[in-house]
């Protein structure tokens, strides 16, 4: 396991949240619905103003990279952008 990632936090949804989180996984083409639920976390820190982790990108945890045609496989290199 990812050293960043040693804590677990269980959440319960209702079946609408859990539809929508789904939804934007997929539509996103993520490979899980944890690090669908760690992207849109990312996006509603970001919103309130909340910079968790300066200078981190996705990326650098592996789930995914963006490519010129949308998400792709991170380079175990880390030289893709986010």
């Amino acid at each position: 396991m990812n050293d960043l990632r040693a804590e677990r936090l269980q959440v319960m949804l209702s079946p609408e949240e859990l539809a929508a989180v789904d939804d934007f996984r997929f539509k996103h083409r993520m490979p899980t619905r944890a690090a669908a639920v760690r992207e849109l976390l990312k996006f509603g820190l970001a919103a309130a103003g909340v910079d968790a982790a300066a200078g981190v990108k996705s990326s650098s945890f592996g789930v995914f990279g963006r490519g010129p045609e949308g998400h792709t496989q991170s380079d175990p290199e880390g030289s893709k952008e986010d």
